[in-house]
């Protein structure tokens, strides 16, 4: 699940009350939010069936992954389990802070039952599987229903291309509504869904940047000129802002991951039930918008344990299921996409058979390999030269060559 800051509180540590039967051993999960809503429903039978006792560490996204950098830097620290979103798969792996789950486990054994996109983000330079998928973020647009009513305009319409789905913007702001909370978002679901065959999603297949390419450049164009028309609220994700905008109809869509779905209806906005629909991204386009990996650090003293963990929760079909009824993680073991759950309306969004978009949308997504330098090339294109644009009205092509030379610079010493 591709999450940002949540501001909760930095560190909530969660426990799950003792089983029937005392257990043998006792591991620890470190996640994130809303991980923990999934955890309380599948761990109890994992407990009973295995003896071994799970506690688990919530920390909000960022710090999360803070704290993991530094637990896999300093070899202590880090619970048996890890989640890893998956931006950060690939630092992680490179840390060589993490367990060979291909050497230890077979988990090879394993590849046919999972999405091959994420199974390949999971893997090291060497090959070897060092995360195990549990969840998937297909790319979808979640947007107001009542608000869609109100403006008399059809759905299809607003999602034929951006060009449309601009002028539904222009209209809603003659109401005060805004298109989305930051035209960020636009030009980050461009750039994550358009990548070329053989590219990644910053650099060629030689490591070489490719962020002032035509891709880059449309996806700020388009960023831009919702913004400069005033079609977004300019606000950030995972901000208090940001929640009221969906609690208040501030924002009339939002692009997203599907696991968004999880946080809206469970904590965020419950009480907009049935003001929800869901449909395809704009203009075409189909991509990944997030996922989570399950790791076990070297560190551990209790791998085996934490590797009867991981396969409970990714290789056990009614597990991976739950995980998704429960928090809109969508599976990413592709032997679940044939069970009725899936048939399923679902209330929060007005009854739509949402999960069988979910699942169209993974199955129409390409693989794009991880790059070492991504979260580098991220940090600089998202939230610098991005920002640069939309808020100081820099020139693009300007921002992102100044852009380019310093992932170069960087990631020069990345192997």
């Amino acid at each position: 699940m591709n999450l940002k800051t949540l501001t909760l509180s930095s560190a909530v540590a969660l426990g799950l009350a003792a089983t029937a039967n005392a257990a043998d051993t006792n591991i620890r999960f470190d996640g994130f939010p809303d991980f923990d809503s999934s955890l309380k429903v599948i761990l109890p039978d994992f407990e009973k069936q295995s003896g071994i006792k799970v506690d688990y560490l919530m920390n909000n996204h960022g710090d999360h992954h803070t704290k993991l950098t530094t637990n896999l830097a300093t070899g202590s620290g880090a619970g048996d389990v890890i989640v890893v979103d998956v931006e950060k798969i690939g630092p992680f792996v490179a840390s060589g802070g993490l367990v060979n789950l291909s050497e230890q486990y077979g988990a090879d054994k394993y590849e046919e039952s999972f999405a091959p996109y994420a199974w390949a983000q999971g893997k090291g330079g060497d090959g070897a599987v060092y995360g195990i998928p549990v969840d998937l973020g297909p790319g979808v647009m979640y947007y107001r229903t009542d608000i869609l009513d109100k403006e008399g305009v059809k759905q299809e319409t607003v999602i034929k291309d951006w060009d449309s789905y601009i002028e539904y913007g222009k209209k809603l702001k003659q109401d005060d509504i805004y298109l989305i909370a930051s035209a960020a978002d636009v030009a980050q679901a461009i750039i994550f869904t358009t990548v070329p065959e053989g590219e990644g999603l910053y650099f060629d297949a030689d490591g070489k940047p490719v962020v002032t390419s035509e891709r880059f450049v449309h996806a700020f164009e388009v960023a831009k000129q919702i913004r400069e028309n005033g079609l977004d609220a300019r606000i950030t994700a995972w901000s208090n802002e940001w929640y009221e905008g969906f609690r208040n109809g501030t924002f009339a869509t939002q692009l997203s991951g599907a696991w968004l779905l999880g946080h809206l209806q469970n904590w965020i906005a419950p009480e907009t039930s049935g003001k929800w629909g869901v449909s395809n991204l704009p203009d075409g386009i189909y991509g990944s918008w997030g996922g989570s990996f399950l790791s076990i650090p070297k560190q551990s003293e209790k791998q085996d344990d934490a590797w009867k963990l991981i396969e409970y929760m990714t290789t056990n079909r009614d597990v991976q299921l739950k995980h998704f009824e429960t928090i809109a993680a969508f599976p990413a073991n592709t032997t679940t996409y044939d069970d009725k759950l899936f048939d399923e309306k679902v209330e929060f969004l007005g009854g739509q058979q949402a999960r069988q978009l979910f699942a169209e949308v993974a199955k129409n997504i390409k693989p794009v390999d991880p790059g070492r330098g991504d979260h580098v090339a991220r940090s600089i294109i998202l939230e610098n030269a991005l920002m640069e644009v939309l808020d100081e009205g820099k020139d693009i092509k300007t921002a992102l060559s100044e852009a380019e030379r310093l992932i170069l610079r960087r990631t020069r010493n990345l192997k």
